[in-house]
Order: structure tokens, then sequence, then C-alpha cells
């Protein structure tokens, strides 16, 4: 599965890319279609030991992150899409 962002750190993740990468915040989109242009979608998932930051670059990905046999607490986030591209290497 796709691309994720590599904070350095194991926790903590959504708040760190909202400071040092211009992230935002926002409830998680009903379709994938509803990410402005320009934006990136990044999933922090929060697993027992870690959180991991996805890029859901595709609408695949997207739909992989909300199924709803999976009820790891996630939080949804915008960066620049320029931006999430550089920091996964996409």
């Amino acid at each position: 599965m796709g691309y994720y962002i590599e904070t350095g750190t194991n926790h903590c993740k959504a708040s760190l890319i909202c400071r040092e990468h211009g992230g935002v915040i926002i409830p998680r989109p009903i379709n994938y279609s509803d990410v402005p242009k320009g934006k990136a979608l990044i999933c922090v998932v929060t697993n027992p030991y870690f959180e991991a930051a996805a890029f859901c670059n595709t609408e695949q990905e997207f739909k992989e992150f909300t199924l709803v046999s999976d009820t790891r607490p996630k939080t949804w986030l915008l960066i620049d899409w320029k931006k999430a591209c550089k920091l996964t290497n996409a």
C-alpha cells in the first residue's frame, strides 16, 4: 500500500505535520472528490505502538482507509499536493 510521511517520531504525527508542513486537520471526507484541487489528503492512523501518516493520493487509497471494518482511530489532514509528493517521494 501507498506512500507514507516519515516524521522521525512514532506518535503525534498529525500535530507535527500541521506545525512543520502547513497541514490542517479536517473531518473525514465523504468522497475522495471532496479533496480540494492542489491539496493532498493525509490519513494518520493510530496503531497500538505507532502512528502511520498515509498519503491518500488516489480514490483506491482513500477507500482502503475508509473501510468500515477498519476501526483504528484516524486523523485526516490536508496539505499542499507538491509538499506531500516531496515528503513521500511519490
